[in-house]
Parts: C-alpha cells; sequence; structure tokens
C-alpha cells in the first residue's frame, strides 16, 4: 500500500498528516475559546455555580468546535496555554469589610483581655524539675561527706 500512495504523490504523500483521529484547537480557535471562558459559565447557562470545571470546559469546545476533549485533555490544552488551577475564595456574599474592621479594632480589645507581655518562667508548657525528690541529708545526695 506504501508502494503505491510512494508512486502516486511521491514521497509528499508518505509524510505522516498527524495523529488520526484526534481534532485540536488551533490558536483562532484557542482565542475564541478563551474569549467564551472569559465570559462568565452564566452566559454558557451554568447560573447556579460560578466556577470552570473541567468538565464545562470540554461541553463548551464539543458546542463550539464539535471536538470531544478528555478532562485530563481539556486540563493539558489550558496548561499548555497559560492558564492555572484557580481555587475560588470562600467569601459570603454579605461579608462586610468595614463593619468586620470595626469589630476587630474597638470590640474585640474589649472582649478579650490584654496578654501579659512579660511573666517569669520558662517557655516549655512542662513544669521544671525541682530537684531529685531526694532528701539532702540521704546517702549520695549532693554534698555527702561520709567516708567510706
Amino acid at each position: 500500500m506504501a508502494a503505491g500512495l510512494a508512486r502516486q504523490g511521491g514521497a509528499e504523500a508518505l509524510r505522516s498528516k498527524g495523529p488520526h483521529g484526534r481534532a485540536r484547537l488551533d490558536e483562532a480557535a484557542f482565542a475564541r475559546l478563551e474569549a467564551e471562558l472569559n465570559r462568565s459559565p452564566a452566559a454558557h447557562g451554568w447560573v447556579e455555580d460560578q466556577r470552570w470545571t473541567l468538565e464545562r470546559v470540554a461541553e463548551v469546545i464539543r458546542h463550539l468546535f464539535g471536538i470531544g476533549y478528555t478532562r485530563p485533555g481539556v486540563s493539558l490544552l489550558l496548561r499548555r496555554n497559560g492558564w492555572s488551577v484557580q481555587v475560588p475564595g470562600r467569601r459570603a456574599i454579605e461579608r462586610d469589610d468595614q463593619a468586620i474592621e470595626v469589630w476587630k479594632t474597638q470590640v474585640w480589645p474589649q472582649v478579650e483581655p490584654p496578654r501579659r507581655t512579660w511573666a517569669p518562667g520558662s517557655a516549655s508548657r512542662t513544669r521544671p524539675v525541682k530537684g531529685s525528690g531526694r532528701p539532702k541529708d540521704a546517702p549520695g545526695a549532693a554534698g555527702d561527706s561520709a567516708p567510706r
């Protein structure tokens, strides 16, 4: 078969045309995908959760370009093009940063007593040893000068 291709199209006919069966996004297609990802997930129908997941990106690729990507394939595609995994900040929508700052500066100092800045003692949490527990006049105690 290769001999027939070589006779018909020459050496160019035998040259590899890339991996078979898998279409890939070119630079122009990825630029379009990137523009779509910069829109929110809500623009693509996911209103309950505003996060891009690999499954969602794969679905957008399938919808826009008709190309099926697996989750690892989407991850590799995004990393090759400079995208990284982002962890969403877990903050309540109702959060009031100004009220938090007021509480920290005015209320908390009244609730929490001030800490001592200096206290004698050890930094160790264990109690210090106060001696061997042996009476001072016992045999073998320090200062024992009994003849042997």
